[in-house]
Parts: C-alpha cells; structure tokens; sequence
C-alpha cells in the first residue's frame, strides 16, 4: 500500500502532475506537535494565571507559532531541492553571518548569553536556523566530496573543521547544546558519505577531548558537570533543577498522575514547559506516556532516514543527504532533551523537538520539515517517472 497521497495539479505540460505527501510522516508530525500542545498548555497554566490572569497564553501563542511555522513549512515545500543545491554556500554564509551578527551590539542578551536578534514582534535564536541552513551546506559537500571523503582524510577534515568553526561561533554566545547537536550530525552525514572508521574514530577521540576541555575551563559548564554527577549534594541550588526533574518523573510511575494533576510544574521546576516539557509529561502521563512520546519520535527519525535510503537508491544523493540530516538532528536532539530530564545527560537548554515551547526552534523545525516533505515529493514523483518508462 502506498504511503503518499495524490492531489492533481495543473500544468503547461498535458500530463498532470501529481503532488506527494508521505501521509505517515505528517500523521507522524500531527501527533507530536498536537501532543506538545496539550503538554504545553498543562505546565504552564497555572504560572501564566499568576502572572497575567489569562492561564492559556502559552496555548495562544504556541498555536499561532505552529500557524507560522506550517506557513514556513509550506513555503519551504515550494523550493526545489535542486535551488537549495545550488545556493548551499551562500546559505552557509548566511549561516556564518547571522552567527557573527548575534555576537555584535544587535545581539540580543538574555541571563549572560547573546543569542538572540531582534525581530518585530519577538526575539529570533540565530543558532536554530544556523545550524539548519549548516546541514544543508554540508549535504552539499558530502555530494561534491563524495569520493574525496571515501578516499583519504583531507575532505574529512576540512568538513569537521568547517562544523567546529560554526559550532565555535555557537559556544561563544555561549550554547554549546546547539553546537553540540549540529556538529554532531554534520559528523554522521560526513560517516554516512563514506568517511574511513580510522578518521571518525580519531575525530569522535578528538572531540570527546575537546568538550573535556571546554567545560574543564569554564566555571559554570565544571558546575553543570558536578551538579549531573550529584545533584542532590545541593538540591536547592545548583541541583534544584535537576532533582525536580527526577522527582517529576518518578512520581509519574506507570499511568502518571493524570493530566493537568502534577506538582512539579507548580513554581517547583524550572522551565517547565520549556527545556523540562518531558519531565511534567512523564509525571502527568507516566512510563505509558513516556514509551509512546519516544516511539513517536523514534518513527518520524526512522521515515526520514528510510527516505534517506529511497533518494540514494533513486541516484539523488543531495536529497538522501537532506532527509538524512533531519533524521539524525531529530534524534540526537531528542535524546538529548529526554537524557537531561532524566539526569543521563548535563543540562544542554535544548528543546524537545516539536513539542517545547519554543517560537525560533519551533517555526525552524516546521519550515524544515517543509524541505524533507519536498524531498519526498521530489523523489517519489521520479520513482513513478522511472516505473512509466520501465513499462514503455
């Protein structure tokens, strides 16, 4: 059974063309983004009541951000995947520019970290659309540097050093959780186009001892480090975050307290519906709740890369390199979110993917879901191209 709705469209050419949607990735997309609506709306009604008497504001404006962010999608969905191609440097100049602007006096300061322009009507995060116009680049060079990168270190390296230059950009502002997700991922699409084991292995060693470095040098991240390796040596201080989050989800237990019904999100845990969404679902959900989040993400993950897998069997290897960016950035970002609420992780601020709230990583993520769906839509319109000739 096809997996890809139909609607006709109108062309100069006399055969119709016809418009593929992968329905299980938007089936996928719907429920979690209808889910973090709910789980927003429960850990924040009760703060945004005391605060300004309207207890769903953060619904009203979560809902308008999904509005924009189905707009950016749309809009996203419009460009062929062969433009994006084509304008991949400019884009990562966009990406290096917007990055360097945050740092100037036009860069927005929040609790000592400037990552934020200002935009009519609300503050934009530079990383969030960065690190995508980033991976797209980088989709760009495991195409052209395809063979380079299956045939010695040089492409490799110079690769891995572009990331870490644009991921420098992100520690100093500082958020190194961005920079953590994106050069991350760019590292997978440069394993998925061939690099050697030998070189990733040196480059996964290297890193590793960067990071030991970063937060060995920086007072608050070596604070960050002992507060995830004892958080309850200070519960009300440095670990205060973190044990509310450990206590949230394990009163959860296996069918949650019921929604609307946790304590945790009652002035108790920081950012609740924010970096901490999780934590409040699993408490209001429990382990059911928890198990099916996870599928859901682990599903839109795994059609991602299983479109990855179609476009480089179709020979369309800028749009396999796509589709897989996406898949990984979800899932590393995932796991990331969900191991800092469950104390496996130091605390990075990422938001859960989709569900957060969040109007930069929300309306980002939406706009590149927009380019994934046009990667399917482009892909499978030339699968039933090729079946056509097959049978003529």
């Amino acid at each position: 059974m096809s997996t890809a709705m139909s609607v006709g469209l109108r062309r100069e050419s006399p055969r119709a063309v016809t418009l593929q949607l992968d329905s299980v990735m938007l089936i996928l997309i719907s429920a979690i983004v209808l889910l973090g609506l709910v789980m927003v709306t429960s850990a924040s009604i009760t703060m945004a009541d005391q605060a300004s008497g309207q207890p769903f504001a953060y619904l009203e404006r979560q809902f308008v951000l999904v509005v924009v962010g189905v707009a950016a999608a749309a809009a996203a969905f419009l460009i062929p995947i062969a433009t994006l191609e084509r304008r991949a440097l400019p884009l990562l100049v966009v990406a290096g520019a917007l990055l360097v602007l945050v740092l100037t006096p036009l860069g927005h300061s929040v609790n000592g970290s400037r990552r934020w322009l200002t935009l009519p009507g609300f503050y934009f995060q530079v990383s969030e659309a960065a690190r995508v116009l980033t991976l797209i680049y980088m989709a760009h060079y495991c195409v052209r540097f395809e063979e380079q990168l299956r045939n010695g270190p040089g492409a490799f390296v110079r690769g891995l050093a572009l990331l870490v230059a644009l991921g420098g950009l992100m520690v100093v502002e500082p958020d190194l959780g961005a920079a953590t997700v994106m050069v991350i991922t760019g590292f997978g699409l440069l394993f998925l186009a061939g690099a050697q084991l030998r070189w990733v292995f040196g480059a996964t060693l290297g890193g590793a001892l960067l990071m030991g470095t970063l937060v060995l040098t920086s007072g608050y991240r070596l604070r960050r480090l002992k507060t995830f390796l004892d958080p309850w040596a200070d519960p009300f201080k440095d670990g205060f975050q973190l044990t509310q989050s450990l206590i949230a989800i394990g009163r959860g237990e296996w069918f949650g307290v019921g929604l609307g019904a946790s304590v945790q999100k009652l002035f108790y845990l920081p950012e609740a519906h924010n970096d901490f969404l999780f934590a409040v679902l699993a408490e209001e959900l429990g382990l059911v709740g928890v198990l099916v989040t996870l599928a859901l993400f682990l599903a839109l993950a795994w059609r991602a890369l299983l479109l990855s897998r179609r476009a480089m069997a179709t020979g369309m290897k800028f749009h396999s390199y796509l589709a897989a960016g996406f898949g990984l950035w979800l899932g590393v970002q995932a796991f990331v979110n969900i191991g800092v609420n469950m104390g496996v992780l130091p605390t990075k601020g990422l938001t859960l993917p989709l569900m957060s709230y969040g109007r930069s990583s929300l309306v980002v993520t939406l706009a590149w879901l927009g380019v994934v769906l046009r990667v399917h839509h482009e892909v499978a319109s030339a699968r039933r191209a090729s079946l056509r000739e097959r049978r003529w």
